[in-house]
């Protein structure tokens, strides 16, 4: 259907309801990581579009997790999964494998996730293709049978100023203690209020 990627990293709303009406399983991608694409799909997409994910997924390399060594990237994974939990999602991680990848950094990740309570799957869909996804899209279809995700809580409500609604996704999603303005960006805001695109 028509993607048509844009600057919140998803697919069209009518991409999207085109795949639910041909399959029972519908897959969208919410780009540039767990907390920009993710938060947007949840609090842009579904707010208007009134989409009930019923399971996020959230895929983890061992090159991505090892940038900054792997506890820390251990670290970041475990925001990105609070912060989808934060959403009321169930969450799985996917570790996309790659050939360099050893035994131990994948059970490393795997009894790390079973430590937070959270599935997990190898996809090695890069070499093995359709095959290598089988042990994700088990995981994926159990998990939705049997701890599906709770009713979706957005960051913020659609009635919140502007400005609180910022505050909310700074803390929320990217642990922001305060937020300030400039004296740019608080022109901005009241040429937002201003045009009424409030």
């Amino acid at each position: 259907g028509p993607f048509a990627n844009i600057a919140h990293g998803c697919n069209s709303i009518l991409a999207t309801k085109m795949a639910m009406t041909f399959g029972d399983y519908v897959i969208t991608e919410a780009g540039f990581g767990a907390d920009l694409g993710a938060e947007k799909f949840f609090d842009i997409k579904c707010r208007k579009a009134n989409l009930q994910p019923k399971l996020t997924v959230i895929v983890a390399t061992a090159q991505g997790l090892k940038m900054q060594g792997l506890a820390k990237g251990l670290e970041n994974l475990d925001k990105h999964i609070s912060n989808m939990q934060m959403y009321g999602q169930t969450v799985v991680v996917a570790f996309n494998r790659y050939a360099s990848d050893t035994e131990e950094e994948i059970d490393i990740v795997r009894r790390h996730c079973a430590g937070l309570g959270v599935g997990f799957a190898v996809n090695n869909a890069f070499i093995e293709g359709g095959k290598g996804a089988e042990e994700l899209a088990r995981l994926v279809v159990e998990t939705i049978a049997n701890k599906p995700s709770a009713p979706l809580t957005l960051a913020y409500d659609d009635d919140d100023k502007v400005e609180e609604k910022i505050c909310k996704v700074a803390r929320k999603v990217y642990g922001a203690a305060t937020v300030s303005f400039s004296a740019e960006a608080k022109k901005k805001l009241q040429m937002i209020y201003d045009m009424g695109y409030d």
